[in-house]
């Protein structure tokens, strides 16, 4: 029988269920344990791909091309799990099913309610994810006494009970403050949230409190005693260096050993080599390289999170720390370019939307092929490098995307729909993953170390190879990335220069700590070659 942990989190927001739950996951998979894990977030969206990456952060695309919450990334960096649509939940996407299932007649002329209509749909699609696996983390977005989260809360209420006992459990993470005035750390946070918790029908198993330091024995009782908590399970977890630390963080708390004896799970230790070994590159790299982010969402990092998890990846399996230098793009369009680049062994163009910041970018590009700067663009970013390279090699003045004017002299980019011929609004948008060819001897190929590959994409605009590919071709721009029926240009390269790759699909969604994505690991190599 599938086991199920739900995992909640009380006090505040953002004190990582997120990376909680994705250890817990680590360490059941290093146990022999499949497992999988989805995500419940409370907010009436469908889901974020209209929200503003400033408010929400990353959007992260599945490989069948759903935008989710980028806690989805987590989950598939710490695990072997492959997300799906079915691994994240909305409110907004439920309260849409229930109705278009109430327009069809589906509930046969009956009153629809939230119990037992809506949380009867949440189970409903939490069963889904639940085939040939024995275990399920059900991550619950926002805090407990959220009016939003209520609804999922009491679905995992009811779950609980028809689960029967020992088949589900609630993993509660929640927050003890360390007062410093005071020299003390606090439960009582701890103590309101998990009563909130009980006031809901829920009694959490398992604590895992998050704290600046660790939190001695004698406090963990305490909170076990008023929490009604048994005393080994309530887990330390306190600030680490870098998250990959956390799996064997809660391992030596003894957490995996808790949650396997509470679900009945087999008892077998855990296979953590690959974890120690990833810890110590990180902690002990042979050199370090700075690469320079040309973005627009800088100042709100979490709207590049897989970016900059992948960029480390790499650097890890290189053992070189991997320096960040971040660069608004709307800078760079009146200032100094090396001076705000002259020190970075590497340029990197993320992807985006709208027309800011876009000059600076390619100002950038083009100071990265010229100067002969290693140079990675990823999706907007091998945009700009083909408009870059239209305009200052081969000579189209003007060139530009139909994103940023309607109608530019020289169209390098236009809409997807002028390509495939999509009208209506939700077939705009090119999600999810798509095979690729590449060519061989290119340096794309010799990254991945072959030619057939997939990967993900989330973008609207697309490169115009009718009319562009061949002034640029014969202007030195290689083509080594294509779809399978040529329609859609994948990846550009310059061959004669040290490293200079852009390609239209997002890698970093697929990179994980243990196995970095190929073309970070060969941008970043480029870059170590670049320092002296």
């Amino acid at each position: 029988m599938t086991k199920w942990v739900f995992v909640t989190g009380g006090v505040l927001s953002s004190l990582g269920k997120g990376i909680a739950a994705a250890s817990l996951g680590a360490l059941l998979e290093a146990r022999g344990l499949k497992v999988t894990l989805m995500k419940m977030d409370p907010y009436l969206n469908v889901d974020p791909g209209t929200m503003s990456p400033f408010q929400h952060g990353e959007v992260f695309v599945t490989d069948d091309g759903a935008e989710t919450d980028l806690d989805l990334g987590h989950y598939e960096r710490f695990t072997s799990v492959p997300t799906t649509r079915n691994h994240t939940i909305t409110t907004g996407r439920i309260y849409n099913t229930v109705i278009q299932k109430e327009r069809r007649g589906d509930y046969l002329g009956k009153t629809v309610q939230v119990i037992p209509h809506i949380t009867d749909e949440i189970k409903a699609t939490m069963r889904k994810v639940a085939r040939d696996v024995d275990v399920v983390l059900v991550e619950i977005g926002g805090t407990v006494g959220d009016i939003e989260s209520q609804p999922f809360l009491e679905a995992i209420r009811q779950f609980k009970l028809e689960a029967g006992h020992g088949n589900a459990i609630n993993m509660h993470l929640t927050y003890v403050p360390y007062i410093k005035a005071a020299g003390e750390l606090k439960s009582k946070p701890t103590q309101h949230s998990v009563k909130e918790l009980r006031a809901l029908g829920i009694q959490p198993e398992v604590l895992v409190c998050r704290a600046d330091v660790e939190i001695p024995r004698s406090l963990k009782d305490k909170i076990a005693m008023f929490c009604s908590v048994a005393p080994d399970a309530v887990f330390s977890c306190k600030d680490a260096t870098t998250i990959y630390e956390v799996p064997l963080n809660l391992h030596l708390e003894g957490m995996d050993a808790k949650v396997a004896s509470l679900l009945g799970l087999p008892d077998r230790q855990p296979d953590l080599t690959p974890w120690h070994d990833l810890l110590k590159r990180i902690r002990n790299p042979r050199g370090s390289v700075r690469i320079g982010i040309v973005g627009k969402y800088v100042e709100f990092k979490e709207s590049y999170k897989s970016l900059i998890e992948a960029l480390h990846h790499a650097g890890y399996g290189l053992e070189t720390q991997v320096d960040l230098k971040w660069i608004e793009g709307e800078e760079l369009e009146h200032g100094n370019v090396d001076e705000f680049l002259g020190d970075c062994h590497g340029i990197l163009v993320p992807g985006g939307f709208g027309v800011r910041g876009t000059s600076g970018m390619i100002k950038a590009i083009q100071y990265a092929r010229e100067r002969k700067v290693p140079f990675f663009g990823i999706c907007l970013g091998m945009q700009m490098a083909s408009v870059e390279y239209a305009r200052n090699v081969a000579g189209l003045d003007g060139a530009d995307s139909t994103e940023f004017e309607d109608n530019p002299k020289h169209r390098v980019i236009f809409k997807l729909r002028e390509l495939v011929d999509v009208e209506e609004l939700g077939g705009t948008m090119r999600l999810g993953a798509y095979p690729c060819v590449l060519v061989e001897g290119s340096r794309a190929a010799l990254a991945y170390g072959g030619t057939q590959i997939s990967e993900r994409h989330r973008h609207r605009y697309e490169f115009n190879q009718a009319e562009f590919r061949g002034p640029l071709e014969r202007n030195g721009l290689a083509f080594t990335g294509v779809s399978p029926d040529g329609t859609f240009v994948e990846i550009v390269e310059i061959l004669d220069h040290p490293y200079f790759l852009g390609c239209q699909f997002h890698p970093e969604f697929k990179s994980k700590p243990l196995a970095p994505h190929p073309l970070f690991t060969a941008f970043v190599k480029a870059s170590t070659s670049n320092r002296t």
